[in-house]
C-alpha cells in the first residue's frame, strides 16, 4: 500500500515540474570567440509558438535580470539585438539562435521566456563574454 502512495506522490510530482532549460551554448559566464550560434537544451519539448528567444550586447554596469525583462516586453527590437532568430510555431526538447556575424567584443545577454506544459511561465538569462 505504502508503495503505491509513494509511486504515486512520486509521479505527481513529476507531472507538475515546470520546464527548465537545462544547457546553454556559449555557457553562463564563458568567454568564447563570436560564435555562429546560441543553443538552448529544454527539460522536454515545449510550444515555440508561446516561447520568446533574444540575445543583446549586454551595457556594463546593468542588473542583467532586470534588463532581461524589459527587454523580452519590447516588439519590433530586432535591429538592437545579436540574434536573427525568426521565432517558430513548432514543438522543440532544443533550439539553435542564429546570432548576427562578426559579433563586436563584449557581454552578451541570453534571454528567455517559455511557458511550462503546466501552464506557468518561466524565465531566465545567461551572459557570455566575445573575445
Amino acid at each position: 500500500m505504502y508503495k503505491r502512495l509513494f509511486l504515486l506522490a512520486a509521479l505527481l510530482g513529476t507531472a507538475s515540474a515546470h520546464t527548465q532549460i537545462t544547457h546553454v551554448t556559449p555557457a553562463q559566464g564563458s568567454r568564447v570567440s563570436a560564435p555562429q550560434n546560441v543553443t538552448l537544451e529544454f527539460s522536454e519539448p515545449i510550444n515555440l509558438r508561446f516561447s520568446t528567444f533574444k540575445v543583446y550586447p549586454l551595457p556594463s554596469g546593468v542588473n542583467a535580470e532586470a534588463w532581461a525583462q524589459t527587454k523580452l516586453n519590447l516588439k519590433n527590437d530586432a535591429a538592437d539585438r545579436a540574434d536573427t532568430y525568426p521565432g517558430a510555431s513548432s514543438m522543440a526538447a532544443h533550439l539553435s539562435l542564429p546570432l548576427r556575424p562578426h559579433l563586436k567584443a563584449g557581454t552578451y545577454i541570453v534571454m528567455w521566456r517559455i511557458l511550462s506544459d503546466d501552464g506557468h511561465p518561466v524565465s531566465g538569462q545567461a551572459t557570455f563574454d566575445v573575445k
